[in-house]
């Protein structure tokens, strides 16, 4: 089995799941929170801490996708700025893929997990040059 280490070893191993995978993307944006102090604005301009906002999500079919660099450049089309991308994947059944439809609902869900303030660490996160990220709460 491959290990995730990068976005193309995520579409590898999608590729080699046995029902065919949506991936799930809501692109976020960091942000310093309008109550901080300085020490809040030291860590964030260190490239720590800040508050996440959701600005856009979309679904693909792993067959749609290509390499992290055409991500970046789709998400430019839509003219706002993020600074990394959670990814989920929904797995299709007996061969079938799930339609955007079926992914709507996940999707709110990984949205309202950043409003929220919950736990993201089991979604896949990569900063805006592709580098995999480790989330964890503070």
């Amino acid at each position: 089995m491959i290990e995730i280490i990068n976005y193309k070893t995520l579409l590898q191993v999608g590729r080699q799941q046995n029902d065919p995978q949506r991936f799930l993307f809501v692109f976020l944006q960091v942000s310093l929170a309008d109550d901080h102090n300085d020490e809040d604005k030291q860590r964030f301009h260190s490239g720590q801490g800040g508050e996440l906002k959701a600005i856009m999500c979309v679904d693909k079919n792993l067959t749609e996708l290509t390499n992290f660099a055409d991500l970046v450049t789709e998400s430019k089309q839509m003219e706002q700025d993020w600074s990394m991308v959670l990814v989920a994947c929904l797995s299709g059944m007996n061969g079938i893929p799930p339609t955007s439809d079926e992914a709507e609902q996940p999707l709110k869900m990984m949205v309202q997990s950043v409003q929220n303030g919950g736990d993201l660490s089991k979604y896949l996160a990569f900063d805006k040059q592709g580098v995999l990220l480790h989330l964890h709460r503070d």
